[in-house]
């Protein structure tokens, strides 16, 4: 029987740990809404540029190329139960309901977990705006985020928030393409969407009509760190930074308001 590996446990544990201390210190009542249920339906919560997620009884992790499934309904005894070859250049892997969406250089592919031992691999989101490209994403109902960072090693000239209409899940189509700065992670709470971008701060998108987003505003601070990565989480979304942590009060998500700053 194969384990996780001291990496991957090392990497659980911390991104455990960080969690943990969160809900401690905002003092948050750990029953999920029913949004923050169906966005990893049941799992843990995390952000756009994960690379391992928890579902129900299992564990998903990702490398260049590879989706590993681990069966942790026991967690003392965690057993590797599958390798599936994924794809290339694979970076983040992101749960919605029964699905997952593994973000990489080149397209988005999306995996059911119907059957959550053995992940099928459904279809691949394409977009025709970028030939190469840096893929976080996030999926809510019948439509896909990803934001496309052409910059540094990723390569290209233009960056996107590409939106894709994935109704018919065995075939993606984009539906939009909004241009960005230097995009990276992005989440979403109700009908706004968070995007970090590093030139900006956090761009703030109004997605009551989930394919047309329109910018409603930029949120930075006085010590303009660059923002890599968000999960919102009830009325608080958790940013990670080039400093450290910062937090915003979302209760009202158009307008988010600083709480606290950890370095």
């Amino acid at each position: 029987m194969k384990t996780l590996n001291a990496d991957a446990k090392t990497c659980f544990m911390r991104n455990s740990l960080l969690f943990i201390a969160i809900i401690f210190l905002l003092g948050c009542d750990k029953s999920s809404s029913s949004e923050s249920a169906a966005y990893a339906n049941g799992g843990g919560k995390g952000g756009s540029l994960a690379r391992f997620t928890v579902v129900g009884d299992y564990l998903y992790t990702v490398d260049k190329q590879t989706l590993k499934v681990f069966d942790i309904s026991d967690p003392s005894k965690p057993s590797l139960k599958r390798s599936v070859n994924a794809g290339f250049e694979i970076e983040t892997i992101f749960p919605f309901k029964d699905k997952l969406f593994l973000g990489s250089t080149s397209v988005v592919y999306i995996f059911s977990i119907d059957d959550p031992s053995n992940p099928q691999k459904l279809s691949e989101a394409i977009s025709p705006t970028v030939m190469r490209r840096c893929d976080p994403v996030v999926a809510k109902y019948n439509v896909a985020y990803a934001t496309l960072r052409t910059n540094g090693p990723c390569g290209g000239t233009t960056s996107i928030l590409a939106v894709f209409d994935i109704t018919d899940i065995k075939n993606p189509v984009q539906k939009i393409a909004v241009p960005v700065g230097e995009p990276y992670g992005l989440g979403y709470s109700g009908n706004t969407l968070f995007v970090c971008d590093r030139m900006y701060g956090i761009s703030v998108y109004d997605i009551s009509k989930p394919f047309d987003p329109v910018r409603v505003k930029t949120v930075t601070t006085d010590s303009h760190p660059n923002f890599i990565d968000v999960i919102p989480y009830n009325n608080i979304l958790v940013c990670w930074t080039s400093t450290g942590i910062i937090l915003y009060d979302i209760s009202v998500p158009q307008n988010p308001t600083l709480v606290k700053q950890i370095s």
